[in-house]
């Protein structure tokens, strides 16, 4: 196995494969003499300027490495003069196993034509078909999660086709607050993932449970009932039990049919990044998002915007119009005026797992991060709680506004229309949201470690796999968890949550 990889020829530091001494794995050290305030170049491009002179072989850690971010709101173009790291010639060795840049040639025709799902009387395709219990607001909690387990209790056979997803809102919010707890919840109970959904109301709060429902539109009343709690004569646990059991009878009568490829929806996410993220299991992620919306004109989605500061412009580059563009524009800016209205840094990032992983700055890691996205063409901006069907359905690569948390960031991927979430880490974490949540390691020792979160290795990228063997495996696997197949180790452990961007006061 190489020691090291240097991932572009104007690299001023390169990536240690392996302790080295004084250097941990996934940490850079310097490939040459670099002068204090000088830029520091991985990726083929500034991930900061050093604080300090650093000799020749010297670790760079995050004390040695300042942000750019500080200098201007938005970066200038790429010094290179490329739109995407991914698409730039060169291409990165180790063992001579090209991992950066892959012919699209071999990737067409994995996989097949279809994958199972189940197809809804809206016409929408889902890929899983469990029965919702899902609260309007926080007060009610307690009774979903009794319905449930009363459920469990007295009909084994439904085991964990049945779940509760608890949250703390829906009353006392004012505001974007208020709405965008409503729409996260309008989405969840929408989401074709779902075979059937109770939706559980207390009835004085300020989510009105008729409010709520009107929001809903013309939405399948089989699939779909309320039970307003208050309202209710009696025991409104046994009344929801009740419900919730003609619901899953019902949903055994659904069956898997097979669906093209090209309605498949998936979500973009990284979380307890390291320095192989963005050499390892982000561009395996890359690769097939190109796979998925180039060749088979399915549909990806990319978030947790302010993980793309100093990289936004790669995106501005391959948007498909200026007033795509533009909105990209739109996006970042937005998000930095956020930070500033609160008085933080844009660049209070990375966290400190990322910088114990060998990731400096916020622009490292950003560059790795919109590695996910591939090469692939930006084809439209959604706002926080939009949904890809209320946005005109369009297929591609798509942006989606939402902070970096995982929690809440897998939401709004899920709650956007996304059938399962891809979820590369280094560090490892065991949740999932409400949709199936794929976890793909950038390093084996995290595989092996943590089998229980870890779904797909791609680690095995280091030590001599090839991306052109690698990628297939994955399309492959992707597909059967989609299909039904495989079950996520997230869901196999019973994790699914979800979680609301809130930003205002609370009552």
């Amino acid at each position: 196995m190489k020691e090291f990889l240097q991932i572009h020829p104007s690299d001023t530091v390169a990536v240690a494969l392996q302790d080295l001494p004084g250097i941990p794995a996934g940490h850079k050290f310097a490939l040459r003499d670099i002068a204090e305030g000088e830029d520091i170049i991985k990726y083929g491009y500034p991930i900061g300027h050093a604080t300090r002179d650093i000799n020749r072989g010297e670790l760079v850690d995050h004390h040695d490495v300042r942000t750019n971010l500080e200098r201007s709101l938005t970066p200038d173009p790429s010094p290179n003069g490329e739109g995407s790291i991914y698409l730039q010639e060169q291409t990165a060795q180790i063992n001579k196993q090209e991992l950066v840049t892959t012919p699209l040639a071999i990737w067409r025709g994995v996989g097949g034509e279809a994958f199972w799902g189940y197809s809804r009387p809206n016409g929408d395709i889902g890929i899983r078909n469990d029965i919702w219990v899902i609260p309007t607001v926080g007060c009610v909690n307690g009774i979903c999660r009794q319905i449930v387990e009363k459920v469990t209790l007295l009909c084994p056979q439904v085991g964990g086709k049945v779940m509760s997803f608890p949250h703390n809102y829906g009353c006392s919010q004012l505001g974007d607050d208020h709405e965008n707890t409503r729409k996260i919840l309008r989405d969840m109970v929408l989401h074709p993932n779902a075979g059937g959904v109770l939706v559980v109301g207390l009835g004085c709060e300020n989510n009105q449970p008729r409010d709520f429902e009107a929001m809903l539109g013309d939405y399948d009343r089989q699939r779909i009932r309320f039970l307003i709690c208050q309202e209710v004569e009696g025991d409104e646990v046994a009344a929801g039990v009740a419900i919730v059991k003609e619901l899953y009878e019902q949903a055994q009568c659904d069956m898997r049919v097979a669906v093209p490829i090209s309605r498949l929806r998936v979500g973009l996410k990284c979380g307890g990044s390291d320095g192989f993220s963005g050499i390892t299991a982000n561009p395996l992620l890359g690769a097939f998002t190109d796979w998925l919306c180039k060749e088979q004109g399915g549909t990806a989605i990319l978030t947790e915007v302010p993980e793309m500061f100093g990289a936004e412009h790669i995106l501005m580059s391959r948007a498909v119009s200026e007033d795509v563009r533009q909105q990209i524009q739109d996006l970042i800016d937005d998000f930095k005026h956020y930070f500033r209205s609160h008085g933080q840094p844009v660049g209070e990032n990375p966290s400190p797992g990322n910088k114990a992983g060998g990731i400096s700055t916020l622009e490292e890691k950003a560059l790795g991060c919109t590695q996910k996205a591939g090469t692939s063409p930006v084809c439209g901006v959604l706002a926080y709680g939009a949904t890809l069907s209320a946005s005109g359905g369009k297929t591609g690569l798509h942006l989606l506004s939402a902070p970096g948390n995982d929690l809440v960031a897998s939401t709004a991927l899920a709650a956007a229309g996304c059938h399962l979430v891809l979820f590369t880490t280094g560090r490892g974490t065991p949740f999932s949201t409400f949709v199936p949540t794929l976890k793909v390691s950038t390093n084996t020792d995290l595989a092996h470690r943590k089998p229980q979160w870890i779904d797909f290795d791609a680690g095995v990228l280091l030590s001599g796999v090839s991306m052109a063997d690698l990628l297939p495996r994955f399309i492959t696997y992707v597909l059967d968890v989609a299909s039904g197949r495989e079950r996520t180790m997230a869901e196999a452990h019973g994790n699914a949550e979800f979680a609301i961007f809130k930003t205002g006061v609370t009552l």
